[in-house]
């Protein structure tokens, strides 16, 4: 798993890329980014599959923020992302979400 920034000179936002690779993704036919920024809809920052099997998904965040997010794997399956900001406690107290500051 990893998270790249690329902060946009002369605009308030960053493009974050997050990755998953093909032994992360653990023969998942889908793969979504769900997270505060996208409201945590499932199904609404698909994962693009790479030929190499790793999958990658890019989203423009509002910079001097944190957000919130977790990968769903064929949509049953939630994981987070090791190479995250940090992990908080989820509201229902039973897991953790990933963080990213932008």
């Amino acid at each position: 798993m990893s998270i790249i920034k690329k902060y946009i000179k002369n605009k308030p936002v960053c493009k974050v890329t997050f990755k998953l690779s093909k032994e992360e993704a653990q023969s998942a036919e889908a793969v979504h980014v769900v997270g505060e920024f996208n409201n945590w809809d499932a199904l609404a920052t698909p994962m693009k599959r790479l030929k190499n099997g790793d999958y990658t998904a890019t989203v423009d965040l509002k910079r001097h923020k944190e957000y919130q997010f977790r990968y769903l794997k064929n949509n049953e399956q939630w994981d987070n992302d090791l190479d995250a900001d940090k992990h908080v406690p989820t509201p229902f107290g039973d897991s953790k979400n990933s963080v990213v500051i932008v």
